[in-house]
């Protein structure tokens, strides 16, 4: 293993949750989610070497995760499928904190990808100013973009 990939499997390593919360928030299905980490992989190794450290190594990742998982996701949805399930989740837990949770998820997955990628960082803690920065819109605007999708978060119907 050359220097280069021994860079990039630490840097995977250290941000491999941020990662996987980017895909668990594009897809509830383990598969799906374990598809778009790989692409995500691909996509940040493709850019790896010419990572210019205008922003932090964080920043960058989240740019790529989300831009990555926003387009599979629009490609998955111009693609008309027809999905197999079974009619009962043996793994389902029915508790209120649970059921609470699949609700939010559930509504955050009926919004636009862009506004679901907004959704994801301010969930992680992540300033407007970084939000900002990873989706490539001003601070203010991230507030005004948050306020309208807390308001149609409440106004969409399970």
């Amino acid at each position: 293993m050359n220097q280069l990939e021994r860079q990039f499997a630490q840097t995977v390593a250290e941000h491999k949750s941020t990662i996987y919360t980017v895909c668990y928030m594009f897809s509830q299905d383990a598969d799906e989610v374990n598809d778009l980490f790989q692409e995500v992989l691909v996509n940040l190794w493709k850019g790896f070497e010419s990572f210019e450290h205008r922003s932090e190594m964080r920043t960058w990742i989240y740019r790529v995760a989300l831009n990555t998982c926003i387009s599979l996701d629009r490609k998955k949805r111009r693609a008309t499928t027809v999905r197999l399930t079974m009619d009962i989740n043996l793994f389902e837990d029915r508790d209120e904190d649970t059921r609470q949770v699949d609700m939010l998820h559930k509504r955050i997955s009926k919004l636009q990808p862009f506004d679901r990628a907004i959704v994801l960082l301010w969930l992680e803690n992540l300033s407007y100013e970084e939000i900002g920065q990873i989706v490539g819109i001003s601070t203010k605007n991230v507030s005004v973009r948050l306020y309208r999708i807390r308001e149609q978060l409440k106004n969409i119907k399970d």
